[in-house]
């Protein structure tokens, strides 16, 4: 594994994880192993976790060609799953917790994953390669209910539009197919800056893999898990997942907005579990430059406090 894809925000992500040699950090979407390369020359025990079987296999390759390192270990798993994981390994607490929200680099380059539209491929769009897949979606779903994933997850405003046009061009089998359907639908300007695909490639790649509620519990998960100074270090690629982020940090630091000087004072809900998130991290013009692909990405961070665990939360989606 020759890290063929660039780690985004890098520098910045390692130094809010803050690693030492011997802490144990869960890399929740080990990817290509960039930030887990890092974290593991600092000297920390990484535990990567990948739904991706091509990630994995990629990753089991890695490790046996550099000599199988022993504080690599890693767990074929969603990331939502890394409390039972880790009680499994019997780790009950950790010193830090990175995600990097979304499609990697590694599946969008694949045509056969089904993930971009720039190249034409099978209409796949599952990280687990498992399950229904976005053709199975999108040629069995009703109108409606393709509108109301358009709307949700890509926040495309002509979402009756788009679907009404794909249940009249079903069946539908590749990604070229719906790209194609979806421009035409929206009247598509070539050399505009933003392809119009965008929007529903993004909100239907969402929904068949259940990303936002995965999102969710995962950040209940890092709750429970991290001890009392962890650290969490979460880099998303757009506004649904930066506003999830940046509301449940909000929230478990109990840093709302202040309340009226006109109303009683109210007794927190919750202790706040972690500290007052950083001020969230963009890329800077040198790596923007080096990496367009960065060009989105924002690094939220926060320390974890010595309060309990609150509940997990409820799924986004029904």
């Amino acid at each position: 594994m020759n890290a063929p894809h660039i780690p985004v925000l890098l520098d910045e992500v390692i130094a809010a994880l803050d690693p030492k040699p011997g802490s144990v950090i869960i890399d929740a979407t080990f990817g290509a192993g960039g930030y887990s390369r890092a974290l593991l020359d600092a000297g920390a025990t990484v535990h990567g976790f990948d739904r991706d079987p091509d990630a994995i296999r990629a990753a089991k390759l890695w490790k046996e060609t550099a000599g199988e390192n022993p504080r690599l270990v890693l767990h074929a798993r969603r990331f939502s799953e890394m409390l039972a994981a880790m009680q499994e390994a019997g780790l009950a607490a950790v010193d830090g917790v990175v995600m990097d929200i979304g499609v990697s680099s590694m599946q969008l380059d694949q045509a056969g994953r089904g993930f971009a539209f720039s190249v034409d491929g099978p209409l796949d769009m599952r990280m687990s390669q498992e399950g229904e897949s976005a053709a199975d979606f999108l040629n069995s779903a009703s109108e409606e209910a393709i509108a109301d994933v358009l709307y949700r997850y890509g926040e495309e405003r002509q979402s009756r539009r788009v679907a009404r046009a794909i249940v009249a061009a079903r069946p539908l089998e590749t990604t070229g197919q719906l790209a194609a359907v979806v421009r035409k639908a929206l009247g598509h300007h070539p050399g505009a800056p933003k392809d119009p695909a965008t929007r529903s490639f993004q909100a239907i790649r969402i929904h068949v893999n259940g990303e936002l509620d995965e999102l969710m519990a995962a950040l209940s998960a890092a709750e429970e898990l991290l001890k009392e100074g962890g650290r969490l270090a979460v880099v998303s690629f757009h506004s649904l997942e930066d506003r999830i982020v940046k509301r449940y940090l909000r929230d478990a630091a109990q840093a709302g907005a202040a309340p009226s000087r006109h109303m009683p004072d109210v007794a927190p809900v919750h202790a706040p579990v972690f500290a007052k998130p950083a001020k969230a991290v963009r890329p800077s013009q040198a790596e923007l430059a080096r990496n367009p692909r960065s060009r989105s990405a924002v690094l939220r961070s926060a320390i974890r406090t010595a309060a309990p665990a609150r509940p997990a939360p409820e799924r986004i989606s029904a």
